[in-house]
């Protein structure tokens, strides 16, 4: 027992030595290895990640690397140097960091797949046609599921729910049917959603407790059991064409057992659902709290009716046959202020990266590479003025002789005189672009219109105030709120 004992701690010590003996290199990022030895910065990073990065870009400017768990991690913080690392499919790899992730997030592991014929696939599903079909499946549950809500209301009656929870609930029932047509069992999978969704960052950062394993496994499972093929009626005549069979078809084609199937689909119910609900969210929380803002979208809504014909088009039909700039912008800047994405990549050869200022890092093979466009571009002074506040017309253009008047969407920002590539980056870039962007963004602006058309929304206190955000959410997506906002609501008495 003591040379066990003794064993372990020479290996100890070894290890602790290794982690003591590297220093910075000529020609390398600045090194912040932290007070802990191969702990490093691992606490920190993963409570407030935003809140830390901000600490370390102002002590090492915009690249840095710094220790994580025994794990260095360069930081790259320049938008305009981000294509240097996101372009590059040599030098840089995102596969073992994925499956990695899949595996300890959702007991997934996909070995056959490679990302390239995944992504294939997916554009075959959201682009062109099938998009505009899924879209207008997603417009067609929106409205079925908002009006049978208030089925039993009458327009003087007014209902209370938190923001937070009405915006999810809806979207995510929507998408589940129009993804997975599955029309039975909808409420259901979303209780066990949510409950696994609270717990999903603590999964991928290895920080979960032993009472939230259970809780995490069983929701887990309960998923696994709901989202069957069998559940699903795959084959059963919903359509050939439809996503969730063609998606399961694609597994069998590449391989997948029948078990990794069943987990696979709760991966793409994550994937596809995890970010609209709370983007929703933080939007319609802003018109709420902003009622400058609120006056200019509802003022474009009205503007969108065509009062000169008797027989009116459906809301959504004048949404998606006009252009709509003040909702663009306000989802914009809601993005900008909310979504956290984080791109990571492995180093697989040592690489010299030239960054856009003109200077070069080296940087090992072994380490990682993040991009945090959050914090650079999204909440950068110098390319957007007092980035903490939401600004409607931040991304507006005023062309017109009046403020207000014919306004165009405003896509072209500056650093230092210089145009930036990357004003905002919520959807990711390159091969890390979101494939079902323009999906999600429709199927916000859908149940943002249909709300603001619908119904009479307003705070149940006046003076409320936005939560603020849970800092653990930083990297996976648009931020949740730390907390929820007290709403009431009821069917309007005439529509616009």
């Amino acid at each position: 027992m003591f040379w066990t004992i003794f064993l372990l701690l020479n290996g100890l010590l070894i290890l602790v030595l290794l982690y003591s003996s590297r220093t910075r290199k000529d020609n390398e990022p600045p090194l912040d290895k932290g007070f802990f030895p191969w702990l490093g910065h691992a606490l920190e990073f993963g409570k407030d990640a935003a809140k830390f990065l901000a600490r370390m870009k102002e002590r090492h400017g915009d690249i840095f690397t710094v220790c994580v768990a025994g794990n260095y991690v360069t930081v790259l913080l320049d938008p305009n140097s981000f294509d240097a690392v996101i372009k590059d499919t040599v030098y840089f790899d995102f596969t073992r960091n994925r499956n990695q992730l899949l595996k300890k997030v959702f007991s997934l592991q996909l070995p056959s797949i490679t990302p390239r014929a995944e992504r294939n696939w997916m554009e075959q599903h959201f682009q062109d046609v099938r998009l505009s079909k899924l879209s207008g499946s997603m417009n067609t549950h929106l409205q079925s599921l908002l009006l049978s809500d208030h089925d039993d209301c009458s327009p003087s009656g007014w209902r209370q729910d938190g923001l937070f929870s009405l915006c999810y609930s809806f979207l995510f029932r929507a998408g589940y049917l129009t993804l997975f047509e599955r029309r039975d069992n909808a409420s259901a999978v979303y209780k066990e959603f949510r409950k696994f969704d609270d717990l999903l960052t603590k999964l991928a950062r290895g920080s979960i407790k032993r009472g939230e394993t259970k809780t995490a496994n069983s929701c887990r499972v309960r998923l696994w059991e709901l989202l069957s093929p069998n559940c699903l009626n795959v084959g059963s005549g919903s359509g050939s064409n439809s996503w969730q069979q063609s998606y399961y078809g694609f597994l069998q084609e590449e391989g997948v057992d029948a078990e990794m199937q069943k987990r696979a689909l709760l991966l793409q119910l994550w994937t596809t659902q995890c970010n609209a609900g709370p983007a929703a969210f933080w939007l319609l929380g802003f018109l709420l709290t902003h009622p400058e803002a609120m006056e200019a979208v509802e003022s474009e809504i009205r503007g969108l009716a065509r009062p000169d014909t008797t027989l009116q088009p459906s809301p959504i039909a004048l949404l998606e046959a006009q252009s709509t700039p003040v909702l663009d912008s306000v989802l914009s800047e809601t993005l900008r202020l909310t979504a956290a994405v984080m791109i990571s990549r492995e180093v697989v050869q040592d690489k010299i990266l030239l960054t856009a200022s003109g200077k070069s890092y080296h940087l090992r093979k072994g380490d990682q590479v993040c991009l945090f466009p959050f914090l650079s571009p999204q909440m950068d002074p110098h390319i957007h003025q007092e980035p903490q506040i939401f600004k409607y017309d931040r991304f507006l253009n005023e062309v017109g002789s009046s403020p207000g008047e014919n306004r165009t969407v405003k896509d072209k920002f500056y650093k230092d005189g210089n145009t930036v590539k990357y004003c905002t980056m919520p959807w990711g870039a390159g091969r890390s672009m979101c494939v079902g962007k323009d999906f999600a963004v429709t199927a916000i602006k859908q149940f943002v219109f249909l709300l603001l058309t619908y119904l009479d929304l307003e705070m149940c206190d006046p003076e409320a105030k936005l939560p603020p955000v849970n800092p653990n959410r930083y990297g996976f997506g648009v931020l949740q709120p730390d907390g929820d906002l007290q709403i009431r609501f009821r069917l309007k008495k005439t529509l616009f």
